[in-house]
């Protein structure tokens, strides 16, 4: 008898304390549902995949701030190097048995000095201001001076041979135009910049006897290089035009240029 009354004096389980107990075993510290139990409810812990992702994230911003270093100083040498091809460039070419240009022996007007250099073009602006005093008492501009070629010629074809020597960077070369004359004229206008002209000779039909030439000079303003001869050529004529030139390979977009590439640690 004494048993049972103790188990009647026990108190009945309630829904309220089954959620308790619930609530209890989940985590949530007994609270129960509501606003209160999610706010004091466990948080979401960082997973390990979760640190792998930030480690990749670091990395690559890592890798690439040294890829941009890496650019910066290939860079940065490669403008080194090009001026100390320009520097080497300045040596005067010399002359080898064939009579191109190949090393030291060859030494151009002025004693030295680089080739194509400025005081070249002064000397022909000096030149082209005389002749430019015939045309300002025409009243006309000069065929020099004026934005395209003179159409008193025309060239019908060109032969051209080119030796260039990566020793010193500089080039020979040799031109034959065959001209045809449309209008009378003494004067022949052609592109032409930081050259040193060796020579200049004018022949009728490649044959015939040459005509003299008076003098030559480069007008820098056009970037041109003038001929004037003794006398007018002759329409409907041709004319065979020889010149015989050297010149530095540049190391600039201009003309007749160099450049480099590395191809295995080797830049050729």
């Amino acid at each position: 008898m004494a048993l049972e009354e103790k188990r009647e004096k026990r108190p009945p389980v309630t829904p309220m304390m089954i959620e308790e107990e619930a609530a209890l075993r989940n985590g949530s510290r007994g609270l129960p549902p509501g606003p209160w139990a999610e706010a004091a409810g466990p948080r979401p812990r960082t997973t390990e995949r979760h640190i792998a992702v930030h480690k990749r994230v670091v990395l690559g911003f890592t890798v690439s701030i040294l890829a941009l270093l890496a650019v910066t100083m290939i860079a940065v040498l490669l403008s080194v190097r090009f001026e100390e091809c320009g520097a080497a460039a300045d040596g005067p070419p010399r002359t080898g048995g064939n009579g191109s240009i190949s090393g030291a022996a060859w030494q151009p007007p002025g004693a030295g000095q680089p080739l194509g250099r400025p005081e070249e073009e002064a000397r022909g602006g000096e030149v082209a201001e005389e002749e430019e005093e015939e045309w300002q008492r025409r009243r006309e501009l000069p065929p020099w001076a004026r934005p395209r070629l003179p159409r008193h010629l025309r060239p019908l074809h060109y032969n051209l041979m080119l030796s260039a020597f990566l020793e010193n960077f500089t080039f020979s070369g040799e031109v034959n135009v065959q001209l045809e004359v449309l209008n009378a004229s003494r004067y022949i206008v052609l592109h032409a910049h930081r050259m040193h002209i060796e020579v200049v000779r004018v022949a009728e039909d490649k044959l015939a006897g040459g005509v003299r030439v008076a003098r030559t000079f480069f007008y820098p303003q056009t970037q041109v290089f003038v001929v004037v001869l003794n006398r007018s050529l002759e329409v409907q004529r041709s004319y065979n035009l020889k010149i015989i030139y050297n010149a530095l390979i540049e190391n600039e977009l201009l003309g007749f240029f160099r450049s480099s590439y590395v191809l295995h640690g080797e830049r050729r």
